[in-house]
């Protein structure tokens, strides 16, 4: 039986890493009494498999699991079962069982929508988003490989300000395997030091949406 989780990363988390992640939701599997599909060999994993990484400090709405039980049960009971036992900082807001045919949930994401929120005041912003969206190339390296940021970059519009009044922006970038664009790299064009924002992952988009 092949499930896909929907869950929110709370600021209770904001600072686990990925691979943490992966184990939290193991252990919430344990504590849920759910069985959970291994793989088989020397090292069983156990079969979990998060749709994109989020990077450490953000936060997110929108972040998919697709997890194998070993045996039918069920949806009301698997939800009732890990939403108690879901650690601080995971909300689980919703629960699909999916067809065992689709492709890894990793290959079937195509972009990621983000709001960047900012800390300080930036008077210029609208200025700066118009520069960047108007430019025909970004070139960057990655890794010591020289990229273009501009293509991977899909939407990038201004926000109303947030409940306080923080300055906000929407950021829509793609997300396919050796095409993913980052945060980070956008708010570096946009000369926007990372620590003065709050980044939110809004939406993944998959290729069956």
């Amino acid at each position: 039986m092949r499930i896909r989780i929907t869950f929110a990363k709370t600021e209770a988390m904001r600072y686990t890493g990925h691979l943490d992640l992966q184990r939290a939701w193991e252990r919430t599997f344990r504590r849920a009494r759910l069985p959970l599909a291994y793989s088989q060999g020397f090292h069983p994993q156990a079969r979990l498999n998060l749709a994109c990484a989020l990077p450490l400090g953000f936060t997110s709405q929108c972040e998919l699991l697709d997890a194998w039980l070993e045996t039918s049960l069920q949806m009301n009971d698997i939800l009732s079962a890990l939403v108690r036992a879901a650690p601080p900082g995971i909300e689980i807001t919703h629960l699909e069982e999916i067809t065992e045919r689709l492709p890894a949930l990793q290959t079937q994401v195509t972009s990621a929508e983000f709001v960047v929120t900012l800390l300080d005041a930036f008077p210029d912003l609208a200025d700066r988003l118009q520069k960047l969206t108007g430019s025909q190339s970004l070139p960057r390296v990655r890794r010591g490989k020289d990229y273009d940021l501009r293509p991977l970059i899909e939407g990038l519009v201004t926000l109303t300000p947030d409940e306080v009044g923080r300055q906000r922006f929407h950021l829509q970038l793609s997300a396919r395997e050796a095409a993913t664009g980052r945060p980070e790299e956008v708010l570096a064009e946009l000369d926007i030091p990372l620590e003065t924002t709050r980044i939110h992952r809004t939406a993944l988009i998959l290729q069956s949406s």
